[in-house]
């Protein structure tokens, strides 16, 4: 309403200043090769507004006249770039749909239409990598490198080639090259510590975890975890060879998860090797505390060297109460009762558990049997029943057993993928390393070791000797 008001005063006012002018008294005279002209003077502004008027019409004519031809190059390049994006999603879709064929045809139709963008092309390699062309893919790929909007991409695509391809030492080049363009690039630092992992080459391995960012909680625990498993790898690769250094990397793996097991039976074996029996078992009364895991139990009864059986049960004791809370915990009391011919303990031990027993529960049954009563049927029907019963726990990783905890699957070589579990199949692996914890200065002494027959699913590295 307001604009209605002013549009009609506007309009009034214009009526009045025109009205004005044509009644202004007087005459404008123009003089033009001999042509003289004397119009009134709203006449002469009437005539010289229509002049303006003219003139700005011709003048736009003029300048549109002018610029059409770019204007319809303009026009042409727009719809050749509406046709080359609209090409480059339908061969994104046709690639994740599976249509490579297709795929690569709409790529390289975008590519004509889309000569500046590089997306074109590397969808185009894509759809090469899907259809098995390696080499026209290569090619792709290595013309992508120069450019660095997509040098990343395009050695993403050369590292999955020759992964594909099996070129392993290629597949590494190119993840390092990546690395050196962006240190954070996740595939790339994954490939390149994945390979450190597998050759075992600690030092390098974690010196590269320490310089990963980490910003959230979660993130600081992973990468924890990661700096103590890689700790331990290195402690258990120098325990024999170099003690003293296998003990600082232990500790240095306990100070960043303090209830890790592996760390934990690493130095608590080399302090009793040194002689340093407290150390030892104070550092498995406090991982026991926090694990009860059975290899720490069966490392602290062992720790002083040379004790006898009975020595070894009454420290067993020490850690397990009667009747044990669970069933490992009962299996290696019993265990150090039988060695220490305490039949009663062991029965008492084993009795919650007998009636849906485990390999390592019936094995001990058996061996109880035999070594009370002598009565070898019984031992031999127990036996029978280990052969049926589930499995105990022990170290899997990817579908596989190990006598002891290892820092790698040999599977996959993934890091600490060994869990302390019952495993899911029966396929089982030895110990990838062979040394014996005999193999010691003939003046360490030595760990007191359980007598054979164990039913329990403990690495011989970290029974107590």
């Amino acid at each position: 309403m307001i604009r209605l008001a002013l549009w009609i005063i506007a309009s009034l006012v214009v009526t009045v200043l025109i009205a004005w002018l044509a009644a202004v008294p007087g005459t404008v005279t123009l003089d033009v090769a001999g042509w003289r002209v004397e119009p009134q003077i709203g006449t002469a502004l009437f005539l010289l507004a229509l002049f303006v008027v003219l003139i700005i019409v011709l003048w736009s004519l003029v300048r549109w006249l002018m610029r059409a031809p770019g204007a319809l190059a303009r026009r042409s390049r727009e719809r050749r770039r509406i046709h080359g994006i609209d090409a480059l999603s339908q061969a994104f879709i046709a690639l994740q749909a599976g249509d490579a064929g297709r795929a690569r045809h709409l790529a390289r139709d975008a590519r004509q239409r889309l000569p500046n963008n590089p997306a074109p092309r590397l969808l185009e390699a894509r759809a090469d990598l899907a259809l098995g062309e390696m080499s026209a893919a290569r090619e792709h790929y290595r013309a992508l490198i120069s450019d660095d909007r997509t040098a990343m991409a395009a050695l993403l695509g050369l590292y999955e080639q020759a992964r594909a391809q099996h070129r392993t030492e290629a597949a590494l080049t190119f993840a390092r090259k990546a690395i050196a363009l962006e240190p954070a690039s996740p595939w790339a630092s994954d490939a390149v510590f994945g390979d450190l992992v597998k050759r075992g080459a600690w030092a390098q391995a974690v010196a590269m975890v320490n310089d990963q960012p980490a910003s959230g909680r979660s993130e600081r625990a992973a990468k924890q975890r990661k700096q103590a498993v890689i700790e331990t790898a290195r402690a258990r690769e120098t325990e024999i060879s170099d003690p003293l250094a296998a003990l600082d990397h232990a500790l240095t793996a306990l100070k960043l998860i303090p209830d890790f097991v592996p760390a934990a039976l690493i130095a608590a074996r080399i302090h009793s090797h040194r002689g340093e029996v407290r150390r030892a078992l104070s550092l498995l009364r406090r991982v026991w505390r926090a694990t009860e895991h059975p290899q720490v139990a069966l490392l602290y009864a062992g720790a002083q060297p040379g004790a006898a059986p009975t020595e070894r049960l009454k420290r067993t004791r020490e850690l397990i109460t009667t009747p044990p809370r669970d069933r490992s915990s009962a299996m290696v009391l019993a265990r150090a009762a039988i060695d220490a011919a305490d039949w009663p303990l062991a029965r008492e031990a084993l009795g919650p558990y007998i009636g849906e027993p485990t390999q390592g529960i019936a094995s001990l049954m058996a061996e109880l049997e035999e070594g009370e009563t002598g009565d070898h049927g019984k031992a031999r029907e127990w036996l029978a029943r280990a052969v049926r019963a589930p499995r105990d726990p022990c170290w899997t990783a990817d579908g596989i057993t190990s006598d002891e905890w290892e820092p790698v699957s040999p599977i996959t070589g993934r890091l600490d993928a060994f869990e302390w579990k019952v495993p899911v199949t029966a396929v089982s692996v030895p110990v990838s390393d062979t040394r014996p914890m005999s193999s010691q200065p003939d003046d360490a002494p030595a760990i007191a070791e359980p007598q054979s027959g164990t039913a329990l699913p403990l690495a011989p590295r970290e029974q107590a000797q």
